[in-house]
């Protein structure tokens, strides 16, 4: 697959990781994708692909793209063959300026892009996208739709800096402290969080516990999983094989299997690291 990255510049660059292009033949018919705290918004320029989330039966089919705040739980991807599409990942407070909702009403419940900015702007949007001549064009074109979208919301300075503060601790920092450094009530963070990013600051901090932890499995060496749990502050192993079950939908073994068919199967590939076979 073909994959090109843009870190977009000010004001995006404090809501926004990277924009980027994929293109090509996926890996798997079928990827699941850990929850993380990695909002995500796809503009679709190939076939429909499928959304299953959350506690979903049957998977969702999505024409123009998707948008997704902080998820809670797994969600399973099914990529057309080939795809082409151009995205954004939003660091977790990033989705909100773009959006005309609360994020919570996105938490677990992709939407499509026309229910986001409406038919008229995605339909005007892919067209532009099409009518480029390379990849870093098409960025430039999204990141232009990005900056023209931008709007101002209430507590976002809040919200960012909390976060950015449990990110940098691997969401071990005492969530209490953070409010009281802010002089803000539990209360008004938990509804400023909700509003903004999806989820409450506890639930942000288990998330990034969580990915931090997961992430700095070496699945090529052997695994002492009391180790791990005790490491990423689990006292309990079971709590902790169930909240794997929960972000991931497999158990700590069936994981790491599956995280080595990718490495054996698509070495080096674009997507290495984070989704995961789901065939």
């Amino acid at each position: 697959m073909e994959y090109v990255s843009r870190v977009p510049g000010p004001p995006l660059d404090g809501l926004i990781d990277d924009l980027y292009y994929l293109e090509g033949a996926p890996p798997y018919s079928r990827l699941m994708l850990p929850a993380a705290p990695a909002p995500l918004l796809i503009v679709n320029l190939g076939a429909p692909f499928l959304i299953r989330a959350g506690t979903d039966v049957e998977a969702v089919e999505f024409t123009d793209g998707c948008a997704v705040t902080t998820p809670t739980r797994a969600w399973e991807f099914s990529y057309p063959t080939p795809t082409r599409s151009v995205g954004v990942h939003f660091k977790p407070w990033g989705p909100a300026p773009f959006l005309p909702l609360s994020a919570a009403e996105l938490c677990d419940r992709p939407a499509t892009v026309e229910q986001i900015w409406g038919r008229p702007a995605i339909a005007e949007l892919r067209r532009r996208l099409t009518l480029a001549d390379a990849p870093h064009e098409m960025l430039m074109v999204l990141e232009e739709e990005l900056v023209r979208r931008l709007r101002a919301v209430d507590g976002l300075d809040l919200v960012r800096h909390m976060s950015s503060a449990i990110a940098a601790t691997g969401g071990a920092v005492p969530i209490s402290e953070l409010g009281m450094a802010a002089r803000a009530s539990s209360t008004y963070v938990a509804k400023r969080f909700k509003e903004v990013i999806g989820v409450t600051p506890k639930r942000l901090a288990r998330s990034y516990r969580f990915t931090f932890t997961v992430l700095a499995i070496d699945v090529a060496a052997p695994i002492d999983w009391a180790e791990v749990a005790a490491c990423a502050g689990y006292f309990d192993q079971a709590h902790f094989v169930h909240e794997f079950r929960e972000y991931t939908g497999l158990t700590p073994t069936r994981y790491v299997e599956v995280r080595r068919r990718f490495l054996r199967e698509h070495p080096d590939h674009a997507l290495e690291g984070w989704p995961l076979p789901a065939d």
